[in-house]
């Protein structure tokens, strides 16, 4: 497994196993609208190595897992981190703008950084089969398409602490970095690229209409 990799999945693991046996840490390091407003940005990047519990943290890093070395593979160490880091900072800036009002929100994951290098990978290898549950096979572009439909619903809902908003402004930041390091995908890629903006054009109309 590439070093990188490995640290980022083990600060994940490090860091929410804190979270869950210290209540003070997890609520000083989580996304709070409040407290990032009163000048603790901070939060915009420690909430993603923060999650809600064993199996939030484990659906995340498997997913990353799986994606993060094709990303490697294609652009390299370097522009990997960039998508991470990149789009966990477009996860945080989407649920700022969604949520700037609404002082009492709170979320935690590493959604928008895994989601940015899930997008990013589909933009790279389009043709990846998947094992949904480890068995049903499932083309990879299904899998991030339904990936941010469930986000959709999750907004919606408002029933956990999980930053649904942070997947989709992780899709965006892995999609336009992605794009901007290799835009030959553009022509090579043009199906996917289009199928891949969908949920995320769904996302702004929803928003726009109220719906979310």
């Amino acid at each position: 497994m590439n070093m990188i990799l490995l640290v980022l999945i083990l600060a994940n693991v490090v860091i929410s196993y804190k979270g869950w046996n210290d209540l003070y840490f997890f609520r000083k390091y989580e996304f709070h609208i409040g407290s990032i407003r009163a000048g603790e940005q901070i939060r915009m990047l420690t909430s993603g190595f923060l999650h809600v519990d064993a199996s939030h943290l484990i659906f995340n890093m498997l997913t990353l897992y799986f994606f993060a070395p094709v990303v490697i593979g294609f652009l390299g160490t370097f522009s990997f981190v960039l998508v991470y880091f990149g789009s966990l900072v477009f996860g945080s800036l989407l649920t700022m703008s969604f949520h700037k009002n609404d002082y009492s929100y709170r979320a935690v994951g590493a959604s928008g950084a895994v989601t940015g290098v899930l997008y990013s990978a589909i933009l790279l290898q389009p043709d990846m089969m998947l094992g949904l549950f480890f068995v049903i096979p499932i083309p990879a572009y299904l899998f991030g398409i339904l990936y941010l439909f469930y986000s959709i619903y999750g907004m919606k809902a408002q029933n956990d602490n999980i930053g649904h908003t942070a997947h989709f402004g992780g899709a965006v930041g892995g999609y336009v970095i992605t794009l901007v390091k290799e835009p030959q995908l553009l022509v090579e890629h043009t199906l996917m690229v289009i199928l891949l903006a969908i949920p995320i054009v769904l996302l702004f109309i929803l928003e726009k209409r109220g719906k979310l």
